[in-house]
């Protein structure tokens, strides 16, 4: 049980709940936002020095049924739900990130000649990935392992706006600190998400403000423009899929809207890879 993260995860949530969204009559002397710890105390069906010692990070291990009515009281979403029970250390799969890619997997994504797609680690690691992908991405081939992670390259990398755009930028920035929160969860003991998140924390002041927001969410389908140098915006859909029996592991695909200019810019794209 993580109580540190337990109580902070709480005390964000709590000041995201509106009192008009659960009922509550706002009133004029609230000093701060979101609900109080009795209205949430009151909703859960818990006492408040119960709640409040949760808060604090000294409370009793709750169970999974206090938990559950938490999730209702917060108005938490699914991910958000999970996330709490793992905070609160109720017995889950424990799953490990693993070190290797399934054949079966780099087969599929070499057969996929006109999508670029590649596989994802719960650290955010890419770790295969095919020829478009690569002209995608920009040299996925040429770079070292630690250059070909995803959110040190969102984070860092000084031309990232050139090729996402400030809005997606953010929009993208956003949706992985969320979802990495997620594999920090159902990770905990993971040595290399844990010195992850610490080198972030100590170069990125933007990492370390969404870190803060304790936003939970898993990242699915999301689009995006890709500005390539090349051949000029594409706009992707990318989608994230699970990998069956490997929750360590997604696979990432960018598709584009058939006979789209995106479209076609991405087939332009493959003829270059193909003539270099």
């Amino acid at each position: 049980m993580n109580r540190d993260e337990l109580a902070a995860f709480l005390r964000d949530r709590r000041a995201r709940v509106a009192p008009a969204e659960v009922g509550l009559p706002s009133g004029e002397r609230r000093r701060t936002p979101g609900l109080r710890r009795q209205e949430v105390a009151q909703l859960a069906g818990m006492s408040i020095d119960y709640y409040i010692r949760l808060e604090q990070g000294r409370g009793p291990h709750p169970s999974r049924q206090v938990l559950n009515a938490l999730g209702r009281a917060l108005m938490l979403t699914t991910d958000e739900r999970a996330h709490l029970l793992r905070l609160a250390g109720q017995p889950m799969d424990t799953p490990r990130i693993r070190e290797d890619i399934p054949d079966s997997l780099l087969h599929l994504i070499s057969f996929m000649e006109e999508i670029p797609a590649y596989v994802l680690d719960a650290r955010y690691d890419i770790r295969a990935w095919n020829p478009l992908a690569s002209a995608l991405m920009g040299d996925l081939d040429g770079q070292t392992p630690k250059e070909r992670n995803v959110l040190r390259w969102v984070f860092m990398s000084p031309n990232i706006a050139e090729h996402l755009g400030d809005e997606e930028k953010g929009r993208f920035a956003r949706a992985s600190v969320a979802d990495l929160r997620v594999a920090a969860g159902r990770y905990p003991d993971d040595k290399g998400l844990q010195a992850l998140v610490t080198e972030m924390l100590g170069l990125s002041p933007h990492f370390a403000e969404l870190w803060a927001r304790h936003e939970v969410e898993v990242r699915r389908e999301q689009r995006k423009r890709v500005n390539h140098p090349l051949v000029g915006p594409i706009d992707t859909i990318c989608q994230v899929m699970p990998v069956p029996d490997r929750d360590d592991l997604r696979l990432v695909l960018y598709t584009t809207e058939p006979g789209s200019d995106s479209h076609r810019a991405l087939r332009e794209l493959r003829q270059l890879t193909l003539s270099s």
